[in-house]
């Protein structure tokens, strides 16, 4: 599994929602100046983390966005699949049909542990974990160290 841009970058504006969480809402072009994102794909993004109900847009002066819950209620598990979808390393781990070979394939043990793992670790960091992390770091990477 390879985390893709939509992943990183929307990762990073779920981190800027949930620093500026209880202050108001933040504009789109601020998060996209702040990290270099296009504002296009930043609203493609923040439309995908709305359908997910992560986010939630305010209109209007003073409009921007807000997380939709609080940022210790939020798992990267959910941020991650609203943004890259199934966390599986194969397709049969989620669904053996797929694979005329999944019956007797050496590999299903190893890629369902796999990822089993990632949706473990993932659901076990909040956005709050994150946050607090990267306090603690003082840099403007914002990585999560495990």
């Amino acid at each position: 599994m390879r985390l893709s841009t939509k992943g990183c970058y929307g990762l990073r504006a779920m981190g800027e929602l949930a620093l500026a969480h209880g202050g108001g809402p933040v504009l789109m072009r601020t998060i996209a100046e702040r990290h270099s994102i296009s504002r296009k794909y930043l609203h493609a993004l923040l439309t995908s983390l709305r359908a997910a109900g992560l986010v939630r847009s305010v209109r209007g002066s003073g409009g921007g966005y807000v997380l939709a819950r609080s940022p210790e209620q939020i798992r990267l598990r959910e941020v991650v699949q609203a943004l890259e979808g199934s966390l599986s390393f194969a397709d049969c781990v989620q669904d053996a049909s797929l694979c005329a070979h999944s019956s007797g394939c050496i590999g299903l043990p190893l890629w369902r542990d796999l990822s089993h793992a990632v949706e473990r670790l993932l659901g076990g960091i909040t956005l709050a974990d994150l946050v607090a992390e990267h306090g603690r770091a003082g840099t403007d990477a914002g990585m999560y160290h495990i």
